[in-house]
This record gives structure tokens, C-alpha cells and sequence, in this order.
């Protein structure tokens, strides 16, 4: 239905001098469909006031709602091109008054999980990058195509967002940092099985792919009597409400958080502008614990000393503080999937070594999931999926670590048993060759009793290394691989076949000269 109009959309903004990556093809396509939505979800508000014999307060005021400077009507409803601005009329208006206007909303919200602080937020990160006039009326013209009235056009909208997040996750090498592959999250929420009424975070949640696809997961009424969909008013409630938080510290990725969730059905989403790493531990309480916890961050980042003081386990790289962060908002007893990078399991360093036992002792890490190169395109690094469970009840970040306490390595042990799965598709994996959902149908089927099988085997917790810890993966089914050779190794041996070589092309040479 709507596919066209985002095509047609993209070739304005590539000939948009203003706009010259996906990146800014997302962020200007975003503040666009917002300010669409918002415009029909008042509309909505305003009819179904009417019904009930009710006045409707607009949250924009007359001026600047989409139906007045962006697509006026003309008795045909038909554009009004007497009162259509265009050219520097129009660039003028958005950059003068409608940005302030909206950016204002920020100080005039009575508190931030309300839609009016969303605008705010939103109209203070980013900006109009459209230089031509012309370019934002076209542009403007098809976003009004778009319809968000009905659920069916709003999940078509969402595929398509999706799809295009997609593309700007694949755009660059950054590409794991916006979008995490919609199958391997899928089968994430399928391990972990969600339930409405508990409470579900990301604290790195990028464009807001773990909760879009545990709202839906949920939305579908999976793991209830009912049959599928047929949720009551009060578990929709909880599901708007009440069930996803997530945190986002890059301006971009928060504007295509609040985006995605919106387009997914949820109306005022309660994603937070913050760097999550500034947040100091000791200060967590059991109130600010969540049941689910469903992420992927950031590899390879670094944080400042002082960021690092907010954690027990003092490193740089940011996704073992976002671990040390996972394990501590964790209710006991709650369940978590995380991706993180594969070289974690094996780190000789300190940090990743007390990381490891922290985790081993606090929580019960039943599963891991070993990703092959390629799930993400662009990111360049092998993952794995940590799934746990949070231990009862010594929490070694919040009280005397265990290993303080006298008791033998088996009784300091939160986790008994990991199950490990080596995920193998049988092809390399790329852009043209994704990771799809029957590729982990397996993973997700065998997962559930922990089978064994050429792919999976258990690891009895005693049987780990107890001075490294060392998780490393490492399939008992398979014969041992070649180990590799040393790069001088190689460089001598191919000193050696120059040489031959030399001597071959010497003898060659000789043997013309002779004749």
C-alpha cells in the first residue's frame, strides 16, 4: 500500500543536497512521519470526543499542526497551493518556528513518559537537514500519503521502517549499532519467554528492535489461555504502559527508538535520553529491577575513569560495564539474553576474568548461543548470546562477593550446567544472505530441554577451568581444527617459494638464451 510513497520519499532525499547518508535519509524521514502521526492521532482524539459529546484540548496549537503548514486542503481536499509554503517560505518556517515551537514542549511536559515531553526531546536532537525548499514540499506531499488510522496501516508502516533502519544499519561499518537481526531477537524473546504483567528493558536499545519485537511477541498473546490476539483492555493497558523501558544514549537512535515503537502501536513510548553507564549501582533499588532483559551493546566503545567508578569491576570497554549494569537491574529470578562479543568467554585480562565468576556465581548462565561471522553485517566481530538468570539471593555487585565467604567453588556457583549451541547455517553469511528464522528454529526447538546434539553439548560448571573461567566454545562433536600457524611461519615459507620460484624463472630464462 504504502511502499511506492517510501520509495518516492528517497528519491527526494537523495537529490536532497542537505541529506548524503541513510543515516540522514532516517533521521529526516523520521521527524517527518512523527509530526504525520501525531497530526492523525489527534484527529482520532478529537472524533472520538465528538462521539462522546466531549471537547478535544489539541496538543499542537492551530498554527503549527500538519493540516495547516504542511499538507492544507483545499474544498476538494486537494493540496491548497494559495497556502502551501514552499521554496525559502517553507525552510524559513520549519528552522525559525516550527523547531523552537515543538523543542519547547520539553520544558512546558508535566513529566517525561508523557507524548508532549516525547516532542520535545525529539525537536531538540535533531535538526532539518533540507536545504531546498522544493525538495521538503515534495517530500512533505507523499509523507502525507501516509495514514496511520487503522492497525493494519500501521504494521505496514512498521515493516517498512523497519526495513529501512535496516538499510542504514547495513550503510557502514557501525551497522550492529542500529540494527540487531530481527531473527536472532526473535529467537532471543522465544528462549526467554515474556509474559505481560513483568516489566522489560534495554539499556542500549538502539532503535528499539528487542522491545518492538517483544511487543509484538507479546501482542499476539503468546504464553496465555486466550487464543492469539485476543488480549483484554487491561493486559493492552499493561502493554502500553506499563511493560517497556528502554535507554538510549545517540540522538539518532533515540528519535528511531520512539519512531519504531510508535509505528509498532505503542503511543507514548518510555525510552530515555541518557547514557545508562553514568548511573551508579549502589544507588539501584529493588523497585528499579525489571523481570526481562533483552539486549545488545555497543562493542569495542570506551568510557571515561570516571564512568567506570560506578562499577565493581573497573574496565573500559563498555558492553562488560553494560553486563555489570544487566546483572544488577535484574530482579532474582528475572531472565536475560545478551549479545556480546565472542572473545569475552576467553579474555585473559582481569576484568573479563571477574566478569565471568561475577556472573557464574550471581546468576545461573544456562545457554549460550554461538553466533557465526556475518550475523552482523558491518560490526566485523563474532557474537555470542548470553542467556541467564538471576541467582538467589547473593549478589556479589551489591554485597561480600561469594568468593569471600569461605565456601568451595561448586557451593559459590549460581550456574550448574551451560548449555552451548553452535549456530552453523551452512552458508556464509552477508547482505544478500542474512540470518533468517529457520535458521535458529533448531537452536530455540533443542533449547528448551537443553538436547544435546552434533551442534549442542552441556558443560558441568566443575568442569571450567576455576582460575580463568575460561567459556571458551568449543563443540565436543567436532574433531579438532587445524591449529593456526604463526605469521613468521608463513612469511618463511613463503621467503622459501620465492626463492624456488626465482630459481625456476632463472632456469626458464637460461634455457631462451641457450636456444
Amino acid at each position: 500500500m504504502f511502499e511506492q510513497t517510501f520509495k518516492n520519499i528517497d528519491d527526494v532525499l537523495w537529490k536532497e543536497a542537505g541529506c548524503t547518508t541513510e543515516l540522514d535519509y532516517t533521521e529526516q524521514t523520521s521527524w517527518l512521519l512523527f509530526l504525520k502521526y501525531l497530526d492523525d492521532l489527534e484527529q482520532d482524539r478529537e472524533d472520538k470526543a465528538k462521539l462522546a459529546g466531549d471537547s478535544y484540548q489539541f496538543i499542537i496549537d492551530e498554527t503549527h499542526r500538519w493540516s495547516v503548514w504542511a499538507a492544507p486542503k483545499d474544498q476538494n481536499g486537494k493540496l491548497d497551493q494559495n497556502h502551501a509554503l514552499t521554496g525559502d517560505d517553507l525552510i524559513d518556517y520549519v528552522n525559525r518556528k516550527l523547531f523552537p515551537y515543538l523543542q519547547g514542549f520539553k520544558e512546558r511536559a508535566t513529566s517525561p513518559d508523557t507524548i508532549e515531553y516525547k516532542i520535545g526531546e525529539i525537536f531538540s536532537e535533531i535538526k532539518n537537514r533540507f536545504q531546498s525548499g522544493y525538495s521538503l514540499r515534495d517530500a512533505l506531499e507523499y509523507i502525507d500519503e501516509l495514514r496511520f488510522r487503522s492497525q493494519q496501516e500501521k504494521h505496514e508502516l512498521s515493516h517498512l521502517y523497519e526495513a529501512k533502519i535496516k538499510n542504514m544499519g547495513n550503510a557502514g561499518r557501525n551497522g550492529g549499532e542500529y540494527y540487531t537481526p530481527r531473527p536472532l531477537i526473535r529467537a532471543m524473546i522465544q528462549v526467554v519467554k515474556p509474559k505481560i504483567g513483568e516489566k522489560i528493558y534495554d539499556g542500549a536499545c538502539g532503535s528499539a528492535g528487542f522491545l518492538c519485537e517483544s511487543y509484538d511477541y507479546l501482542r499476539q498473546g503468546f504464553g496465555f489461555a486466550q487464543p492469539k490476539g485476543n488480549l483484554t483492555t487491561k493486559q493492552l493497558e499493561i502493554l502500553q504502559k506499563n511493560t517497556f523501558t528502554g535507554k538510549e544514549k545517540k540522538s539518532l537512535a533515540y528519535v528511531i527508538a520512539i519512531m519504531n515503537l510508535i509505528l509498532h502501536g505503542i503511543d507514548a513510548p518510555n525510552i530515555i535520553h541518557t547514557n545508562t553507564l553514568t548511573e551508579n549501582l549502589s544507588d539501584v533499588q529493588d523497585k528499579d529491577r525489571f523481570d526481562v532483559i533483552l539486549a545488545n551493546p555497543p562493542f569495542g566503545g570506551k568510557e571515561r575513569k570516571e564512568v567506570q567508578n560506578n562499577f565493581n569491576i573497573k574496565t573500559g570497554e563498555t558492553a562488560f560495564l553494560f553486563l555489570q549494569h544487566f546483572i544488577k537491574m535484574l530482579k532474582v529470578g528475572g531472565r536475560a539474553a545478551v549479545v556480546i562479543k565472542n572473545t569475552f568467554l576467553s579474555n585473559s585480562d582481569n576484568a573479563s576474568r571477574a566478569l565471568r565468576q561475577e556472573l557464574l556465581s550471581s546468576c545461573n548462565l544456562h545457554s549460550i548461543l554461538d553466533c557465526p561471522g556475518g550475523t552482523f553485517i558491518g560490526a566485523g566481530v563474532k557474537t555470542v548470546v548470553l542467556f541467564f538468570e538471576k541467582g538467589e539471593p547473593v549478589d556479589a555487585i551489591q554485597t561480600t562477593p561469594i568468593f569471600n565467604q569461605g565456601k568451595s567453588i561448586n557451593e559459590q556457583m549460581a550456574t550448574r550446567k551451560i548449555w552451548y549451541y553452535q549456530l552453523d547455517p551452512g552458508r556464509n553469511m552477508g547482505k544478500t544472505n542474512s540470518l533468517n528464522d529457520d535458521d535458529l528454529q533448531e537452536f530455540v526447538e533443542l533449547q528448551s530441554t537443553f538436547s544435546e546434539s552434533e551442534k549442542s553439548w552441556l558443560v558441568d560448571v566443575t568442569d571450567i577451568d576455576q582460575e580463568s573461567f575460561d567459556l571458551s566454545v568449543k563443540n565436543p562433536h567436532k574433531g579438532e581444527e587445524a591449529a593456526l600457524r604463526e605469521p613468521q611461519e608463513i612469511l618463511d615459507e613463503i621467503a622459501i617459494l620465492d626463492g624456488e620460484s626465482a630459481e625456476i624463472l632463472a632456469s626458464i630464462l637460461q634455457l631462451t638464451v641457450n636456444s
